[in-house]
């Protein structure tokens, strides 16, 4: 693919996933009023990541990375009846494996339910209602991995828009739902949820028949087929895809742990750090796909050419385009959590109380906002050199030391504080495993040419203290009793102001301190 097409690409990748990503961000704003941030905000956590983790090891994760590469292969051979048979070998294994493991969680949970007294169960009140929102949400499992599946088909065609589109549906549906509850302020929270769960599921099985429904549209046509499943071909996918399981399940069983013992650090805990997490997510998200989608094949053809010193370019490049953005968003969440955190979610059920708890979660994960976006650029560097092994050892590191730290915060910390120090250990590991990345890129490949990047990262993070430093200074005038604006105002307009007055002092220092790097902040490329 020429570079232009790689960034026609990576732009639709990334618009449909702000569009995404905003519509979440709504979805968010209106749930955090209905439901609160208690006891029924941590179940619907708890019960919601058990079908995202199985996405992320059967669906987008492993799955995708195993099949895309072999289907694509058949598929530029010339070959489309050969990729289609293969596509249905491999898509009716998958979704034969998870009908099982849904089989067989169904009715280990009925086992549960059914002994809860002789295992001691304390509080049965939460415990049915997290294992009412399981039960709803498993077969969302088998929908969206059905649906991600396709999203593979789709990327390897070369036909971005439609799977890019459809994580909007399922965003629809959730809106629409909360939408629906306002009408009905007389129904519980633990009611709500459920109906939450129920338009989670339908929008699942609205996914997977869109996503199939293009694939038929491109030529793949999805149907069952129980031959062929000892082709070498296929294998290979499975093979690949234990490898690729293996350290995509340790960082989401990592996810769980963290989510059952934030449940141990107290019954609002998991939910207050899931609202944090998808505020830090919005700018991660965006700008990590659009990365992600970019950097992986440059490197790759870089490599392939064996074309190092481009390779050392486009890292430095990279690092410093993604540093330009993702450092004063750091910054800017850092010292706005308590304002973000407030605007976007209080109100309703959401109390000042909950918007202190995910304000500190929040602003302990602004810190490590940086080290999530440097994993962004280091992981694709190893694995266009065909190196899965070594991404995968540093991922087992820091999920064996996160699972050691949140104990340890869960023990010592109290209560108001043990969240915070779970998603204090989710950084510090973050900080750790890029460390260890770019020692072994070193050891791998020789120096990376990071000191080429040591005198833009020096402006780049001036420049954002003078963002801060205005903020700052800001915030008395605005949000003050005696402030410019009158004290109702203090929500949507103050931090509109603050942000807005905080990015002019950014752009303005960084016209300042940096007018030469400015234009060299992009993804470079050398034409072959």
């Amino acid at each position: 693919m020429k570079p232009r097409g790689i960034l026609k690409n990576a732009f639709t990748v990334g618009a449909f996933t702000a569009v995404s990503r905003v519509l979440g961000l709504v979805r968010e704003m209106m749930q955090s009023r209905l439901i609160g941030a208690g006891v029924a905000q941590s179940a619907f956590t708890i019960a919601f990541a058990i079908p995202n983790m199985a996405r992320k090891l059967f669906g987008e994760g492993a799955l995708t990375a195993a099949f895309v590469p072999i289907f694509k292969d058949e598929v530029e051979n010339g070959s489309l009846e050969k990729a289609t048979k293969l596509a249905r070998a491999v898509m009716t294994t998958v979704m034969l494996m998870l009908g099982a493991i849904l089989v067989v969680a169904i009715g280990s949970l009925e086992l549960v339910v059914k002994f809860r007294n002789e295992l001691g169960i304390a509080d049965a009140k939460r415990f049915m209602l997290t294992v009412r929102l399981i039960k709803t949400l498993l077969p969302y499992m088998l929908f969206i991995c059905g649906a991600a599946f396709g999203m593979g088909v789709l990327n390897a065609l070369g036909r971005f828009k439609a799977s890019s589109a459809m994580p909007c549906l399922l965003n629809i549906c959730w809106i629409a739902m909360l939408a629906w509850i306002s009408f009905f302020p007389e129904m519980r929270p633990d009611q709500r949820i459920h109906r939450i769960a129920v338009a989670i599921l339908a929008a699942g099985a609205l996914q997977m028949v869109f996503m199939l429904w293009m694939m038929a549209r491109a030529g793949v046509v999805p149907a069952f087929r129980f031959t062929g499943w000892r082709d070498s071909k296929v294998v290979k996918v499975w093979r690949n895809i234990g490898i690729g399981a293996l350290g995509a399940g340790a960082i989401q069983l990592n996810y769980l742990l963290d989510q059952l013992l934030a449940q141990l650090a107290s019954p609002w805990a998991a939910g207050v750090i899931g609202y944090a997490e998808r505020l830090m997510d919005l700018p991660l998200g965006v700008i990590g796909v659009a990365f992600g989608t970019v950097l992986l094949p440059t490197f790759a053809g870089l490599f392939a050419k064996k074309d190092m010193d481009g390779a050392r370019e486009t890292l430095g490049s990279s690092l410093t385009s993604l540093s330009f953005v993702m450092i004063p968003a750091a910054f800017g969440l850092f010292i706005l959590a308590g304002e973000v955190t407030g605007v976007i979610y209080e109100g309703g059920e959401f109390d000042s109380l909950a918007t202190l708890r995910v304000s500190r979660s929040l602003a302990v994960y602004s810190v490590g906002l940086g080290f999530f976006s440097l994993q962004k650029v280091m992981v694709p560097w190893f694995q266009a050199q065909g190196d899965m092994k070594t991404p995968l050892k540093v991922s087992l590191f820091s999920v064996a030391a996160n699972a050691v730290l949140n104990i340890l915060a869960v023990w010592l910390l109290p209560v108001e504080w043990r969240h915070v120090g779970l998603a204090g250990s989710t950084v510090f590991c973050s900080a750790v495993g890029c460390l260890m990345l770019v020692m072994l890129a070193r050891r791998r490949n020789g120096a990376l040419g990071f000191s080429r990047i040591a005198v833009p990262m020096v402006k780049i993070f001036s420049a954002s203290a003078v963002m801060c430093v205005v903020i700052y200074l800001s915030r008395a005038f605005i949000v003050s009793d005696g402030g410019l604006l009158p004290v109702k105002l203090n929500g949507v307009l103050q931090l509109t102001v603050l942000i807005a007055l905080g990015a002019a002092a950014y752009f303005a220092a960084s016209l300042l301190f940096m007018r030469k790097e400015l234009k060299n902040f992009r993804i470079r490329r050398r034409r072959a």
